[in-house]
């Protein structure tokens, strides 16, 4: 069956890609560096690349920038257990790639992931040669997955979360999708309510394991230590004691949105400040135009202090935001009002800062009720209940209080997932040589 599928996805894929290229295209060039290491994403890598990621690494596939965060964070757990280990971190976008290479190392080499075509992916694998693939969260792509099975090496996913959305879709395909996923040998599942739907899309039961979710693992490296951006709110007047509304990964209308409610809010809470993090740092020109138009003073975190006392602080950068988190009050999450999908709120829960977030929370439906359920969380459905719910945290110190502790004992159940994840990953022959990580 699975040659049946790779040949119709290969028959597709090449008409799919160019009915898709010109909004790919136009995204590559709104980003910037779509040049850069551009061949390697046709599986073309320079002498010196080649020579560095053909020794028996290990591959992990992470697609942006929280995926990799998750990525190296399982990385420097795997090597804690075994420093001999080494890796292929591969990424999707530019954004994504730009932090992987931050930790480039002789253990740790960045690439852009190929392209799906078959040439594409059979180079690729053969240049690498991967001990093991691990895919983190939900990605696998039939070709690259085949070729990596030609080895003889084993697929792991990991942190894997299938939002309701991808759900539905794979479901319309599911004599399609079946025959890919279970060419991965394990799935390790965020939590157990995951099990039927991956069994629903036709995955064998027996290759789905719980260890929970890496990222709201605090156990694998113990708290991070986050950067310290109070400095620079002080460089723009805003002192300490005062009182901050933050924007998490905001979409496109939701900051205007913000900056109506925060003049309201203002009203009440006069010492009141705004930041915006929009999701694409390369809206953050339209964004603070937006903002100053409604007459907000508007700084932007790369342009440093100004001559006056700002309104808002829209930061125009990436990779940041969960060092931001720590100077907020209250943090609304982006992509739940007037976008849909949602964004993740565990790293102000990991802050200990109360969230509000709007009822689109698809990507993160689990994540979202589970929070709800616990009293760790507020959801709006418009802008009216954002004032009332903002207005009423800052006006009540003790129901923030209530509402973080609520939220931290919900991750509770996430603790130990990293070192879990690590044990699976021995199974199946992450390390030179079987260790027993499990204890």
């Amino acid at each position: 069956m699975i040659s049946i599928v790779r040949f119709l996805y290969n028959l597709l894929f090449p008409v799919v890609l160019v009915v898709l290229l010109p909004g790919f295209l136009l995204r590559m060039l709104r980003r910037g560096k779509y040049r850069h290491k551009f061949w390697q994403r046709f599986g073309i890598y320079s002498a010196g690349v080649r020579g560095r990621i053909g020794d028996g690494r290990v591959w992990v596939h992470a697609v942006s920038v929280g995926e990799v965060m998750i990525a190296l964070k399982l990385m420097r757990s795997l090597r804690d257990l075994d420093p001999e280990i080494r890796f292929v971190l591969s990424t999707t976008t530019s954004t994504g790639f730009k932090l992987a290479a931050r930790a480039k190392s002789p253990w740790l080499e960045p690439i852009y992931n190929p392209l799906d075509f078959l040439f594409t992916a059979r180079s690729a694998v053969r240049a690498i040669r991967p001990r093991q693939l691990i895919l983190v969260e939900a990605e696998a792509w039939p070709n690259i997955l085949a070729e990596v099975r030609a080895l003889g090496a084993k697929i792991v996913m990991v942190n894997t979360r299938l939002s309701s959305r991808s759900e539905k879709r794979y479901r319309m395909v599911r004599f399609l999708a079946a025959p890919v996923f279970n060419q991965i040998d394990c799935f390790c599942l965020q939590e157990p309510g995951d099990i039927p739907r991956w069994t629903a899309l036709g995955v064998d039961p027996q290759k789905l394991v719980v260890t929970g979710s890496i990222k709201f693992d605090e156990d694998a490296t113990g708290p991070r230590a986050a950067r310290d951006f109070r400095p620079i709110l002080r460089s723009l007047g805003i002192p300490d004691e005062a009182p901050i509304l933050l924007g998490g990964s905001t979409f496109d209308g939701e900051e205007a949105l913000l900056g109506r409610v925060f003049q309201n809010l203002r009203r009440v809470h006069p010492a009141l400040f705004l930041i915006v993090v929009p999701r694409h740092f390369e809206r953050s020109s339209d964004v603070s135009r937006d903002l100053s138009a409604q007459g907000l003073r508007v700084a932007r975190r790369t342009e440093g202090a100004t001559s006056e006392t700002p309104d808002v602080l829209v930061v125009d950068t990436t990779g940041e935001l969960r060092d931001w988190y720590p100077c907020a009050t209250i943090v609304f999450m982006g992509k739940s009002l007037l976008a849909k999908g949602g964004q993740n709120p565990a790293e102000p829960v990991a802050a200990g800062i109360p969230v509000v977030f709007g009822p689109n929370m698809q990507n993160f439906a689990s994540l979202a009720s589970q929070l709800l359920r616990a009293g760790g969380a507020l959801e709006v459905g418009g802008e009216g209940e954002l004032f009332a719910a903002v207005d009423r945290l800052l006006a009540d110190p003790s129901l923030r209080s209530a509402m973080t502790e609520n939220a931290i004992g919900s991750l509770d159940v996430h603790r130990g997932a990293t070192l879990r994840t690590c044990d699976v990953l021995a199974t199946f022959g992450v390390f030179s040589s079987r260790l027993d990580v499990g204890g």
